[in-house]
């Protein structure tokens, strides 16, 4: 334990030292040709090493060469700088290292409590064992998902589990055509089949479409398909949207159907009193996903899937061999009947060392400063003769384009080119860190802010590196 002990303090001296010095370094480098064959053709030693040669090995190799979403100019994805409670715990439950799948230890109960704050946090209905962590939002979606499947197979007299699809009336998901990808997945992997995944239209704001929703369910079941779960987004990736979610309850209500909610990136936007009231109905949801990864910085990975009927989810997973079965197991059972996970590590502690330090208060001033954020940046957007606004604001994302003044070749396709190139060179030059996508059939640039040290000198960077990449294009 000697060498553990002393190697422990030399690794949170090096972590302290890497967060202090990010914000004056490049938010990003491209990995060079010598490291990346390092770090991806290591062959396996024969011999073991000590701890401290590892260390040397990270600082010189690893830390060098990070993603950059832990740099106040990083706005690429959706991916939030660390919780700094986040980190420090974080060897302290690889030192438990339990499996968090059930009995009674620290590690269950605690994310009982956890899961219940985040219900709490963002105003969705929480009975007794109502949800569970998650890797991340994508396993969050298919708990959740399965859970709709098996509900709907029962509620017909059948078992989904037992019987398999086959035979049945294809089951039909509603999705956004800005819903994440993670719901296609989902849905092929449960074996719905992508086309049985319809992408509902958006309106002006990339919002769904609830007349075209009601539309295509009346079309599927005339057809004699069965209408199973709507998705509806609380927070798209694209453009932070958040959908009619009470208008979408309302039809679900309607014709029986499992309101599912995305809000892995954006359900915390509820907390920003200038957004709350785009988040009615979310309360009425069966089931919803979010990322505690994500808006809370919470180190990777951690989802969580929340539920209105926990039994829902029980129904969809439980199987207890005769070597699990835990005589002092209290009604709700084992996490692991909740889930596809059997092993579950201990991602509560990381989760609740975040929202212990934060506080509910502290999670809406950084839900509030980076929702104003994209606020600014959209104004600043607006005033701008050579930027475009493409999306009004919802949460802290910013999609916009830009749009130089040319010489007669910039048409839309010479723009889409642009704004298809611009991403990378920005990222090249080391000063900020977008990302693009295609939002309305155009090529758009997207910032998206979660970082608590974001300010707004940060976004005057920002846009004077894409005027200054564009011109190297």
């Amino acid at each position: 334990m000697d060498e553990l002990r002393r190697a422990g303090v030399r690794a949170a001296e090096i972590a302290a030292a890497h967060l202090e010095g990010v914000p004056a370094g490049p938010v990003w480098r491209p990995v060079p040709a010598a490291e990346r064959a390092w770090l991806a053709e290591l062959p396996l030693p024969e011999a073991g090493r000590p701890l401290d040669a590892l260390l040397d090995d990270v600082g010189a190799h690893v830390l060098p060469y990070p993603m950059g979403n832990g740099h106040p100019r990083f706005f690429g994805w959706v991916n939030s700088p660390p919780s700094p409670a986040g980190v420090l715990v974080e060897p302290l439950a690889a030192a438990l290292n339990p499996s968090c799948a059930g009995g009674d230890h620290a590690g269950p109960l605690l994310e009982r409590t956890v899961v219940r704050w985040l219900a709490e946090l963002v105003g969705f209905h929480h009975p007794p064992g109502g949800g569970l962590l998650t890797s991340g939002a994508s396993m969050a979606t298919i708990v959740c998902l399965a859970a709709a499947r098996q509900h709907a197979a029962l509620a017909d007299g059948w078992d989904a589990r037992e019987e398999g699809l086959h035979g049945r009336p294809p089951m039909v998901l509603y999705v956004t055509e800005e819903g994440h990808s993670c719901l296609h997945k989902a849905a092929q992997l449960l074996g719905l089949g992508a086309r049985n995944v319809r992408k509902v239209p958006v309106d002006a704001s990339f919002r769904m479409d609830v007349g075209a929703l009601r539309t295509m369910i009346a079309d599927d079941l005339a057809a004699g398909l069965r209408p199973f779960c709507v998705a509806g987004s609380a927070g798209t990736v694209n453009s932070g949207a958040v959908d009619p979610l009470d208008a979408i309850a309302d039809v679900a209500a309607e014709h029986g159907l499992w309101f599912h909610v995305d809000g892995a990136y954006g359900a915390l936007g509820v907390l920003d009193a200038r957004s709350a009231p785009a988040y009615a109905g979310l309360d009425r949801a069966d089931s919803l996903a979010l990322d505690p990864h994500k808006w809370l910085g919470v180190p990777v990975g951690c989802g969580c899937a929340l539920l209105r009927d926990p039994a829902a989810a029980r129904a969809a997973f439980s199987l207890v061999p005769s070597y699990l079965v835990d005589d002092n197991a209290d009604d709700l059972g084992w996490f692991a009947e909740y889930g596809p996970e059997q092993t579950r590590p201990f991602r509560a502690l990381k989760t609740w060392a975040t929202l212990s330090y934060l506080g509910r208060e502290g999670v809406t001033r950084l839900v509030e400063h980076t929702g104003g954020l994209a606020r600014t940046l959209a104004a600043m957007v607006e005033q701008a003769a050579d930027f475009e606004l493409l999306a009004p604001v919802a949460t802290s994302i910013t999609a916009f384009r830009h749009t130089p003044a040319t010489d007669g070749s910039g048409g839309p396709g010479g723009l889409d080119a642009l704004n298809r190139a611009l991403p990378g060179a920005v990222q090249a030059r080391g000063n900020a860190f977008l990302t693009g996508t295609r939002l309305g059939g155009r090529d758009a640039l997207r910032a998206c802010f979660l970082h608590p040290d974001t300010t707004k000198d940060d976004l005057a960077i920002l846009l004077a590196e894409i005027r200054l990449a564009a011109k190297t294009l």
